[in-house]
């Protein structure tokens, strides 16, 4: 067995910024929502597709990310994972247009699909001979994400205040010119395995899912008796279900379906996935509540939402692994998936005439203490499961599991919101009625995931945990 690499830390450091700016790349668009609606023309219902097309190319290509991963070698990934992202980039920056802005928010995603499976993978190789070291190496990757997701309103909105909304996507150019210089230094090499890509596998997840979430976003403006609605989730579920038997009958599948009977894989990654559908709708209709209800302007839009950055990072780093030692991972995730559905309730209580002190700050850091314990224990649990041939692979599901339930969730409160009156600028308690429906429906999801965990987890601890503190 070699020895650990001397640099493991620092490029630890490289692979969770990594996971910080994919995520953030999700969220740091919030606050600028409302100026890029005005400057390019998005109506109210069609907003959430600004998100909605980096999800659902990240969330629809990360099963084949982790596949190229495993076939090419994770550092080659991870490179070109920022090079597209680095394009998209650019692309969403310069668009003077709605399509041109949905490409390149797209192009984004494609390469956020590279970057997170290959991310995880070296993460495991740098890690994985150790249990003591990895438990902290995944409290600091797990870390990132939330905490980038949350970080990203603020930064947003220091951006739409101070320079202009373009550069929410400009800023990921330098970073990503750094990780493409550091990526050869620090990142360990892995030799390539022989093996095909399921391409048209690939194709068809990611269009099953975007149907499903087209269908979802356009039913409150066409109405769900319409035709055109149950034929595009029809469609939806005819192209996912093709996925399934196309992997059940490929001799080199996109996903070898096998791998779900591992124990607790299936069960974790279901865990991840009613998990984004349940936070990330909550971050993006607080966002319009502070802004189009409170009437704050972007940078302190942003800036309301630190303490929720703050109580994820203490959160993962410091109780959740002291939490997962002392009690297990299932008992962990159940807590933290029963704190969140508590949040959202409370922030469902939301007033046309409320504060952020009274309406916003309690909730949101409930909420938020929900999510810090109950994505490390299933997130570890997913990604030990595996073998570590597959490391590629169970990354890959596990951020396709997060990002899938993220923009099916944000898709369907989008619609329940619009159904109860989000879609109405101006009209201040049809607005409150509408964000709150959505917090209520965000509420049930993480109930729903509250339940399933309790039922379907196994009690076997998924990774050895102690409290997550770097090296000095």
């Amino acid at each position: 067995m070699s020895a650990p690499s001397p640099r493991r830390w620092t490029a630890l450091a490289l692979i969770a910024m990594a996971q910080f700016i994919v995520i953030m790349d999700t969220s740091i668009i919030g606050v600028a929502l409302p100026r890029i609606q005005e400057d390019l023309g998005f109506s109210q219902e069609n907003l959430s597709w600004v998100f909605n097309a980096y999800v659902v190319a990240f969330g629809g290509l990360l099963l084949l990310g982790g596949r190229l991963s495993d076939l090419f070698g994770a550092r080659r990934l991870f490179a070109a994972g920022w090079l597209i992202l680095l394009a998209g980039s650019l692309v969403a920056g310069i668009a003077p247009e709605v399509w041109v802005e949905l490409t390149g928010r797209a192009v984004q995603g494609i390469g956020a699909a590279l970057i997170a499976p290959s991310a995880l993978t070296l993460l495991m190789m740098l890690f994985g001979r150790d249990p003591k070291e990895l438990t902290k190496a995944l409290a600091l990757y797990g870390a990132a994400a939330p905490a980038g997701g949350t970080a990203g309103v603020f930064l947003g909105g220091l951006i739409t205040e101070y320079l202009s909304w373009p550069w929410v996507f400009y800023i990921n150019i330098p970073i990503a010119l750094v990780a493409l210089l550091a990526t050869g230094p620090l990142m360990p090499a892995a030799q390539a395995q022989r093996g095909s890509i399921d391409v048209t596998g690939a194709l068809t997840v990611t269009a099953g899912l975007g149907a499903a979430v087209y269908a979802i976003v356009r039913a409150p403006e066409i109405g769900w008796d319409s035709a055109q609605t149950w034929l595009v989730l029809a469609g939806a579920v005819a192209l996912l279900a093709a996925f399934v038997v196309i992997q059940a009958r490929r001799r080199e599948p996109l996903v070898r379906l096998s791998i779900f009977h591992t124990p607790n894989l299936a069960a974790a990654n279901l865990t991840q996935l009613l998990l984004g559908g349940a936070w990330i709708p909550m971050w993006f209709f607080l966002n319009l509540y502070l802004q189009q209800v409170l009437g704050y302007s972007a940078f302190p839009s942003g800036a309301a939402l630190v303490p929720m950055t703050v109580l994820i990072m203490i959160g993962m780093i410091v109780l959740a692994p002291q939490i997962i030692n002392r009690f297990g991972p299932k008992a962990t995730t159940i807590t933290g998936l029963a704190l969140l559905t508590a949040g959202m309730g409370w922030l469902s209580l939301i007033s046309p005439n409320g504060t952020f002190a009274t309406d916003v700050l309690p909730a949101s850091l409930v909420a938020a203490l929900g999510m810090s314990l109950a994505f490390i224990p299933s997130l570890g649990t997913a990604i030990s499961s595996a073998r570590p041939e597959e490391g590629g692979l169970a990354s890959g599901i596990v951020n396709t599991s997060y990002q899938v339930g993220s923009a099916l969730g944000l898709a369907a409160m989008t619609a329940v919101a619009a159904a109860n009156g989000a879609g109405q600028l101006g009209n201040l308690p049809a607005l409150t009625n509408g964000f709150s429906s959505a917090f209520i429906g965000a509420a049930g999801i993480a109930a729903v995931g509250t339940l399933l965990a309790a039922l379907t987890l196994r009690t076997r601890t998924a990774v050895h945990a102690e409290p997550a503190t770097t090296r000095r």
